[in-house]
C-alpha cells in the first residue's frame, strides 16, 4: 500500500468521522480540492463509491459501510503505532548500537559509556569493537567512531581529535639499553611492531621527516594484533613501541613513559564520531552524541603538545645520564 492511498482511506474515515469533507482537509492538512481528488482516487482503486456527497453532506454507501468497518480497527492500530514511535524517540531509555576501532579505542569509549550509563540507566547499550570498516546502515549503527577513515556518504561526520603516533621506552628499558638519538639509531634497539588484526601484515612505524609523514619498516623483536599488549610491553621495558597517543599520554604525563625522536612523531590520523541526521534519532542516541561531543571535541587528555612532548623527552634523558 503506497503513501497516498492509506492518506485517502485516513481522509475517508476523518470525513465520516466529522460529517464533512472540508472538516477533514483541514485536520489532514491538506486542501479541499485535494481531499476530494483522494477520495474519488481512492474509489476509483476500489471500483465502488464509498459516499453519497453534496456541497453540503455526505453519507456512506453500502459498500462505504463495510470497507470502513474493516479499515477502522487497522486505522486505529496505525495511529497506535505512530504515537509509540513518536513517544520513543523522546524516550531517554533503551538500546544503543555503538561501534569503534578495537585498537587502541577502550580507554577512550569506556569512560564515556560509563558516564552515560550513570546519567541514562535506563539505556541498553550494544557496544561492538572491531578494526573492519562496516556498513553503517546494515550493522544498524547508531553511533560509531573511528580513527584515520572517514565513513561513507550519508553519514554526518565530526572530526574529534588528532591520533599522535609516539615512539615511546619506559624509564627501565632506557637505563638498560639506552636511547636513541635518530630513527637509524632504532636498528640497535629492541622495537615492538603491531601486526594488523584483518590482514597479518606487520605495520611499518608512520614518523614525521621534513614535516612529511612517511612509512618507515623497523625490524621487530615482538609483534602483536593488541594495542593493550603492546602497552605492557613497552610498560614493562622489554621494548621501544610507537604507540597511539590515546595508550600513551597519560603514561608520559605520570612519568612511566618516556617519549623519544619527539620531532618524529606522526600525527596525519584523526579521531572521528559519526552518525546519521540527528533530528531523526531517538533522544538517548541524541544525548549521547552530545556527550561525545562535548567530552572529546577537541580534548588534550589523549594529545600531547610539542612543549609537553619535548619537556618529557629532555626529563627522561636527563633522568638517564644522571643514571
Amino acid at each position: 500500500m503506497s503513501m497516498n492511498e492509506l492518506r485517502a482511506i485516513a481522509t475517508f474515515a476523518k470525513a465520516v468521522e466529522l460529517g464533512s469533507l472540508r472538516k477533514a482537509a483541514s485536520v489532514q492538512g491538506m486542501s479541499p480540492q485535494a481531499a476530494s481528488q483522494a477520495l474519488a482516487q481512492l474509489e476509483q482503486h476500489l471500483g465502488v463509491r464509498l459516499l453519497h456527497r453534496t456541497t453540503r453532506n455526505i453519507a456512506l454507501t453500502d459498500e462505504g459501510r463495510q470497507f470502513l468497518e474493516t479499515a477502522q480497527p487497522a486505522l486505529a492500530a496505525l495511529e497506535r503505532a505512530l504515537q509509540r514511535a513518536r513517544s520513543a524517540k523522546d524516550e531517554s531509555g533503551g538500546p544503543i548500537h555503538i561501534v569503534g576501532p578495537r585498537s587502541t579505542f577502550l580507554p577512550v569509549l569506556w569512560p564515556l559509556v560509563d558516564e552515560f550509563c550513570r546519567q541514562y540507566p535506563g539505556v541498553q547499550p550494544d557496544v561492538q569493537l572491531e578494526d573492519r570498516i562496516g556498513n553503517w546502515v546494515q550493522d544498524r549503527v547508531d553511533v560509531g567512531f573511528r580513527i584515520g577513515t572517514q565513513p561513507e556518504e550519508g553519514v554526518i561526520a565530526r572530526r574529534l581529535f588528532p591520533l599522535q603516533l609516539i615512539i615511546c621506552a619506559s624509564p627501565d628499558y632506557l637505563a638498560r639499553h639506552g636511547a636513541p638519538n635518530s630513527l637509524e639509531d632504532l636498528s640497535a634497539h629492541r622495537c615492538s611492531v603491531f601486526r594488523h588484526p584483518g590482514t597479518g601484515r606487520l605495520l611499518p612505524w608512520k614518523v614525521k621527516v621534513d614535516g612529511e609523514n612517511v612509512q618507515r619498516d623497523v625490524p621487530p623483536v615482538i609483534s602483536t594484533n593488541d594495542a593493550e599488549f603492546e602497552v605492557e610491553l613497552v610498560m614493562s621495558g622489554q621494548v621501544i613501541g610507537q604507540l597511539a597517543g590515546i595508550s600513551a599520554a597519560a603514561h608520559i604525563r605520570s612519568g612511566r613513559l618516556v617519549p623519544l625522536l619527539t620531532p618524529h612523531v606522526a600525527d596525519s590520523s584523526s579521531v572521528f564520531v559519526y552518525y546519521g541526521s540527528r533530528n531523526a534519532q531517538p533522544a538517548r542516541v541524541r544525548a549521547f552524541i552530545d556527550l561525545a561531543l562535548e567530552r572529546l571535541l577537541d580534548t588534550t587528555e589523549y594529545v600531547l603538545s610539542d612543549q609537553e612532548l619535548k619537556a618529557a623527552e629532555a626529563s627522561g634523558r636527563k633522568a638517564l645520564r644522571k643514571g
